[in-house]
């Protein structure tokens, strides 16, 4: 029982990483949709690959989108509309005109019994069926529909009298009935007492119009078991497209049989682990570093596992809308935390797994893929606003550009292009906005980190650097200039001059503690060493490493900025009071060297290897006494050659190539701090 709990212990990070990856499976292919899958692809305009087809079972022809429109617009058309009738209106108009009037008006009517009567009577005429807003449209309905108290009445749309009808109405009444002499005081009571009682019922039409399309059948005629649907060679057009289409929508919408569905879900589980098993390996034979934390290795997976969520959640809502997830937000978030090729390889395992379930897989995926590489290609220095403005409206570009070219190919013609999908491909490019946004929050969840924030930590106006440059300040200066040559060897080579510089800057914070022991923070000729043996010296150089590290862990810099304070000294030995203890000793070999050595690690990176070049040559180069360039080049040679014997390198991914171009980089930067001119003649 011991050695199995011994075996899994030391197994555990690879336990993990097998575990995350079933959970990851199992999670994928539980929301994948388990319809059953049509083999075949369906490209208009072109000429069917296949075998002849005939139909395996019955089924009814969909109709066309431009059908299902036409269907609705003849509803539209045809439907009769309802009215409200507000009787309260009326009938305060009709029992109450005479309360409006003003005092000449009333005389009037006290005085003329028979224009009192045509009033009451007009009213009662006018009310019959009411009056209407002006809608302002041009409504041709022939016949309505008038909601009067809870009982529906069928009258001609045109005996609804609207405002600006009530004029010429009125004055044929008063002319009718020969009251011309009053025509404008009666014009003037009428248009003081009446008021609108009808409006159009929007809620109760909506209601009717929704009924109707709700009764619409989509679908026109039926095939029949054992029918050809097409035959090889025949162009995809017309109704042989309208049947494959149909075969395919009634393939992927009936529910499978209980020994179907095992077999389909089955054959999802194997794909989509496969697609995840590849990305595994894939980090561990390129990505060693990041193989082996499991904290980043489940990062990659949440990305992965967030994106293909969200598209289906997507592609539950509606199909159509499949673009406009932002999947390139992707590749641009590992790119911001790792590399681009780490990016560029998850995102096609994604767009790979989303292939399985998309409409129109191949389009998509050859979609998704070229505007990933877009955005690897464009994105650069992503903390810069707007460098990534720039990019979202290249990777925009390409979407548009590359989808009007698919369906030029598909559609055979400009016109029949669905242009709707440019608006989501800018609703995606919206989207990559975010990716600012989300890199903090992932920083804050997982602890990583990023440009953004490496140009944060770069501010030597922060509250830690401001202090190292009042408690120590040559050891600040010592930074600088140690992070200077390390930028500019960094950007020689391709490394991460960022990254680099940030880690230079706190590499040596430790020497915060006991800054007078550092020779480039000593103000006199009076050194605290020589109260001190040699290995007491050696111990307390050494410790500033270590001291240096519970620093940055006790103000929250991230592990890769540690990493260089760890490996800035490597296995390096303290060689001056170790030759001071051979000298005490009276030039005895020395048994216990670990005492004047650092305990390591070496450096394991590009950057953290730069690092510890321009270290020990910035540090020693103070040594120099009358420097020229022959005497720098010799330098630089011999300090970073001894790091190479001493195997400081041989964990870092760098090549003699790019030491020899660091080397190079190193003697300009000397000869240039030491301001050195050619000699001229006398």
């Amino acid at each position: 029982m011991k050695n199995l709990l011994d075996k899994l212990y030391r197994n555990q990070s690879i336990i993990f990483k097998f575990f995350l990856l079933a959970i990851s499976v199992f999670l994928i292919v539980y929301f994948f949709p388990t319809g059953g899958q049509f083999k075949y692809e369906i490209i208009k305009g072109k000429p069917w690959q296949y075998e002849n087809l005939y139909a395996p079972f019955d089924f009814a022809i969909l109709k066309s989108d431009e059908e299902i429109a036409a269907e609705k617009s003849r509803i539209r058309k045809t439907h009769i509309p309802y009215f409200q009738y507000d009787v309260s209106t009326a009938e305060s108009v009709k029992n109450n005109w005479q309360e409006k009037l003003d005092i000449s008006q009333d005389s009037l009517v006290k005085s003329d019994q028979k224009a009192t009567e045509f009033i009451s009577k007009t009213l009662d005429e006018i009310y019959q069926n009411g009056i209407r807003i002006q809608d302002g449209d041009d409504n041709n309905y022939s016949i309505i529909f008038l909601i009067k108290n809870k009982q529906v009445e069928e009258l001609l749309y045109k005996d609804l009298l609207t405002q600006q009808d009530l004029k010429p109405f009125l004055i044929s009444k008063i002319e009718g009935n020969n009251l011309s002499n009053l025509k404008n005081e009666l014009l003037e009571i009428f248009f003081e007492v009446l008021e609108v009682n009808v409006e159009y019922d929007e809620e109760l039409n909506q209601k009717q119009i929704q009924s109707k399309f709700e009764q619409i059948s989509y679908t026109r005629g039926r095939v029949t078991k054992g029918s050809k649907i097409i035959a090889k060679g025949e162009i995809i057009e017309g109704e042989k497209l309208r049947m494959l289409n149909s075969l395919k929508y009634e393939y992927e919408s009936q529910s499978l049989e209980s020994s179907a569905f095992v077999v389909v879900i089955t054959g999802y589980t194997c794909l989509v682990g496969l697609s995840l098993l590849m990305l595994l390996l894939f980090i561990r034979q390129y990505r060693p570093d990041i193989y082996d934390n499991n904290n980043k290795i489940t990062f990659i997976f949440f990305n992965i596992l967030f994106l293909v969520f969200l598209t289906l959640l997507v592609l539950r809502l509606d199909t159509d809308y499949v673009y406009v997830v932002p999947l390139c937000i992707l590749p641009l978030t590992l790119k911001a935390f790792f590399d681009a090729r780490l990016g560029l390889f998850t995102h096609m395992i994604t767009v790979l797994i989303l292939g399985l379930i998309v409409p129109d897989s191949f389009e998509y995926m050859f979609l998704q893929i070229i505007a990933g590489i877009v955005t690897i290609l464009t994105v650069s220095e992503l903390y810069k606003r707007a460098n990534l403005f720039i990019s979202v409206v290249q990777i925009t570009l390409v979407y548009i550009f590359a989808y009007f070219a698919f369906n030029m190919i598909k559609e055979g013609s400009i016109a029949e292009i669905n242009y709707n999908n440019f608006i989501y491909f800018l609703l995606s490019g919206v989207g990559l906005l975010f990716v600012q946004p989300l890199i903090y929050a992932y920083e804050k969840i997982f602890g990583l980190i990023s440009d953004l924030s490496l140009l944060e930590l770069s501010d030597t106006n922060s509250k830690l650097l401001k202090e190292l440059a009042n408690v120590a300040p040559g050891t600040f200066h010592h930074s600088l200039n140690v992070a200077n040559l390390a930028e500019a060897a960094a950007n020689e080579i391709g490394a991460n001059s960022l990254l680099i510089r940030v880690g230079a800057l706190y590499h040596d914070i430790g020497k915060m503690k006991n800054p007078i022991y550092f020779t480039e923070n000593q103000t006199t000729s009076v050194s605290p060493h020589d109260e001190l043996s040699p290995r007491e010296s050696a111990e307390v150089i050494i410790n500033h490493r270590l001291e240096g590290i519970e620093i940055a862990k006790r103000r929250n810099l991230p592990d890769r900025i540690i990493d260089f304070i760890r490996t800035h000294h490597g296995t390096t030995t303290v060689y001056y009071f170790y030759a001071k203890q051979k000298e005490d000793d009276e030039g005895e070999e020395i048994t216990d060297k670990k005492d004047f050595r650092y305990p390591g690690p070496i450096p394991f990176s590009k950057e953290t290897a730069i690092l510890m070049m321009c270290d020990s040559v910035e540090a020693a180069s103070k040594s120099l006494k009358e420097p020229n360039t022959q005497l720098i080049d010799d330098f630089v040679e011999k300090i970073i050659n001894k790091q190479i014997q001493e195997d400081q390198f041989i964990n870092a991914n760098i090549t003699f190539k790019e030491i020899q171009s660091i080397k190079k980089i190193l003697k300009a930067k000397l000869n240039n701090i030491y301001h050195l001119r050619i000699e001229y003649p006398d």
